[in-house]
């Protein structure tokens, strides 16, 4: 053809045999995306130090990611200011996949609500793939605490409000706000004493540089169980099977310190939908597996097997609830 010649004209069939062809092209493009993706490592990030919860939730669920998606799964530990740090820089993360995070009430539905600036919109800048587990607390002091019960501990934070502390697994967390929710309901003073994670503040808790943490039996149970910590209380509305000899919070007579905490898979928000819900059919596969099931019963925890759409609006009803809870309790974050 002449090269001064015109282009060929756009015919009715021509025009026709494009749109099809872009058409398939497009049908096509989310399951070749899908059969190519993961075709490298993925990382799953855990906002607190490793021994904690969160570390515990990560463990159980690697092994069966790694062989639903079939690559591997690297946890890495991204700690620092009760989680926060780590979902902030999920933010900044390529939305393709290979970044996920085990999430946790503390980043995503307490700390934005505690803070002036806020680092990230917890409704708007994730995306919520599959909530996995969830659990109550238990309250516990020091083995050798004179508090023996619930209200036998708020009568001596009374007498000793000048010293009289609780621990927590950093500023902004839900056990921050267990915390804080004990000084309002009981009318107690408690100083908080933050830490990088649950696992150095079990720590100090065991030698008494701190009087109480309220915390998940993943952190807890065992160091009650060998008679280092003594549990006052529990959140959830019924008695742990694991500790039967454990009172309810409304049981002990404060009803309102009822609270639980969940985990769950998030990624930076604009991941693409098929890779979404590969992620959320791997764990899907992964918590139906009896032995997983096991590990978590055996940490006091339950599994929760809520896909993108559920999780998503569970999220924003956790927002609903717990906002007004932490401005009635005054706390902050710097």
């Amino acid at each position: 053809m002449n090269k001064n010649s015109p282009p060929p004209r756009k015919t009715p069939r021509r025009l026709a045999l494009m749109a099809l062809g872009s058409l398939a092209l497009a049908c096509a493009s989310p399951q070749l995306h899908a059969q190519a993706w993961p075709n490298k490592p993925i990382k799953l990030i855990v906002g607190f130090p490793p021994g904690g919860g969160i570390d515990a939730v990560a463990r159980n669920l690697q092994p069966g990611l790694q062989q639903a998606l079939g690559q591997s799964v690297v946890i890495e530990y991204k700690p620092g200011a009760g989680g926060v740090l780590a979902a902030a820089e999920l933010t900044r993360a390529a939305p393709d996949g290979y970044t996920l995070l085990v999430a946790n009430i503390g980043p995503f539905v307490l700390a934005p609500s505690m803070m002036a600036k806020r680092p990230y919109d917890p409704q708007k800048d994730f995306t919520y793939i599959h909530q996995t587990s969830g659990s109550g607390f238990i309250a516990a002091v020091p083995a050798n605490h004179p508090a023996k019960t619930l209200t036998e501990f708020v009568a001596w934070a009374k007498a000793n409000s000048q010293t009289a502390n609780y621990a927590s697994g950093g500023a902004g967390s839900i056990t921050h706000l267990n915390g804080e929710l004990l000084n309002h309901v009981a009318g107690t003073k408690l100083v908080h004493i933050p830490y990088k994670g649950s696992a150095p503040a079990v720590q100090d808790l065991i030698g008494g540089q701190t009087h109480l943490l309220v915390d998940v039996a993943t952190v807890l149970q065992p160091q009650i169980q060998g008679g280092r910590l003594r549990a006052l209380y529990v959140t959830e509305a019924q008695r742990m099977a694991a500790l039967p000899q454990v009172p309810t919070a409304r049981e002990a007579g404060f009803p309102g310190l009822e609270a639980s905490g969940w985990q769950g898979i998030v990624g930076p928000a604009g991941m693409p939908r098929d890779i979404v819900m590969r992620v959320s059919q791997a764990l899907r596969e992964t918590l139906a597996k009896e032995d997983v099931r096991q590990k978590f019963s055996a940490t006091g925890s339950a599994v929760l097997d809520r896909g993108p759409d559920d999780f998503t609006a569970f999220v924003g009803a956790e927002i609903q609830r717990w906002t007004p809870v932490i401005q009635a309790s005054g706390a902050k974050l710097d």
